[in-house]
């Protein structure tokens, strides 16, 4: 699944900067008997349904003439949200200092399956929080941005 997230993210991303947002993430997965492709957009002025619909409407021939995903799929584009799921390198940079949720596949050595606090740093194999907590990447599931409401 990744391939084809890495494939429609240098497919569209310069088109998504062209008409003014930021391409965010890719995702592509299976949900039941359905498949997915969400695009993520961002933007400093914030995304709405218009930006989603702009969006979509630019994309959908170019996704259809590459032909890269053999199954029905639906097509979502949307906002990352304001507690934002942080995929890549680039969103745990762009995070540092500030409050993120890590989530586990399982329990770890302490009995916790899941972690809160501000992204000190990161490196390929581990996430550090301010409290000198070291995670190993491999055992994350998730790490989301925290907005304290």
């Amino acid at each position: 699944m990744a391939n084809i997230e890495e494939k429609v993210e240098n497919l569209i991303k310069t088109k998504v900067e062209e008409i003014g947002y930021e391409l965010y993430d890719v995702e592509y997965s299976k949900e039941g008997k359905n498949y997915f492709l969400r695009i993520f957009i961002d933007n400093p002025k914030g995304i709405d349904l218009v930006d989603c619909e702009k969006v979509n409407n630019v994309i959908n021939d170019i996704l259809d003439q590459a032909d890269y995903i053999k199954e029905q799929y639906f097509l979502e584009v949307s906002s990352p949200g304001i507690e934002r799921v942080l995929r890549k390198d680039k969103h745990l940079k762009q995070n540092i200092g500030k409050e993120i949720n890590i989530k586990l596949f399982k329990k770890d050595e302490n009995g916790k399956k899941e972690y809160q606090g501000i992204l000190k740093k990161y490196n390929e194999n581990v996430i550090q929080l301010e409290n000198e907590i070291e995670i190993e990447r491999k055992n994350i599931a998730q790490i989301k941005l925290v907005y304290n409401w």
